[in-house]
């Protein structure tokens, strides 16, 4: 994202940390970072102003692409190209990366092959730097990285191979849920290892022996029934908060996508603001 100062109430994705097993996530609004797991059990409201701005350079649009940009800049960065959601199609070594500083930067360093557990078991990637914060995004309740790589290619042309047996899915229904199969991480890494040995070897995979990391997420309760809630729809999201999940927040009404709305410029209201 460009360096720029985005109009107040601007939505962005929830900023995660890892503490004794319990995420902890904070909203980062231009005017003022909201602690989220405080406001558990409380009342709070979300209303749309209407307007929407692109969160790559802060002009007002009408609409958004790629969760909060706008035409131009989803289809200027590089972090919107489709090779950024399917990384086995990298063409950075071909020279036709949208932005090469960036991908220097975020594609050509070390990355890690993850196996977790979400609404199933499942395989992912993330840059080495980003563990555990992708974990908690996805809404993992186990993770473990099982191999090291040197670029995001080479995790992406091994992940295909691994999904080709394991999910790289995640069912965001059940995800909410907690509504999973107990799954062995360890049998299923060297499942892995035993299975893929040849493409492990042709990348130069490092095998990893790191220990399972565990993640519990802060929630009261579930409602009966998670609908999901539409910003745009209703211009008003409101109700008493009962957990937060993923990039989610768990409502009595309902269930809130933070990530979806970016850029979108809103009040919130709750008992400490």
């Amino acid at each position: 994202m460009s360096e720029i100062t985005l109009p107040p109430g601007t939505l962005l994705k929830m900023h995660t940390k890892l503490v004794d097993k319990m995420a902890f996530y904070t909203l980062p609004m231009p005017e003022k970072n909201i602690e989220m797991n405080t406001l558990l059990g409380k009342k709070i409201k979300i209303k749309w102003s209407g307007k929407i701005h692109c969160i790559d350079t802060g002009k007002a649009i009408k609409k958004t692409f790629g969760q909060g940009y706008s035409f131009p800049s989803f289809m200027k960065l590089a972090s919107c190209d489709i090779c950024y959601v399917k990384p086995e199609l990298c063409h950075f070594n071909k020279g036709t990366c949208r932005q090469p500083k960036w991908g220097e930067d975020h594609c050509m360093r070390p990355h890690i092959v993850y196996l977790s557990i979400t609404s199933g078991a499942k395989v992912g990637i993330t840059r080495e730097s980003n563990m555990p914060y992708r974990w908690i995004d996805q809404g993992a309740v186990r993770a473990l990285p099982i191999l090291k790589v040197k670029t995001r290619l080479d995790s992406g042309l091994i992940e295909v191979e691994i999904a080709k047996n394991i999910p790289d899915k995640t069912s965001w229904q059940k995800m909410l849920k907690g509504e999973y199969e107990e799954v062995d991480l360890f049998a299923l890494r060297e499942q892995v290892y035993n299975d893929l040995g040849d493409t492990l070897d042709s990348v130069a995979a490092e095998d990893l022996d790191l220990p399972q990391i565990e993640i519990n997420y802060p929630i009261l309760k579930l409602p009966k029934k998670m609908p999901s809630l539409d910003l745009e729809k209703e211009k008003i999201i409101e109700g008493e908060l009962l957990g937060i999940k993923g990039q989610y927040l768990i409502f009595d009404t309902g269930v809130f996508n933070v990530r979806k709305f970016q850029g979108h410029q809103v009040e919130i209201e709750t008992p400490h603001i």
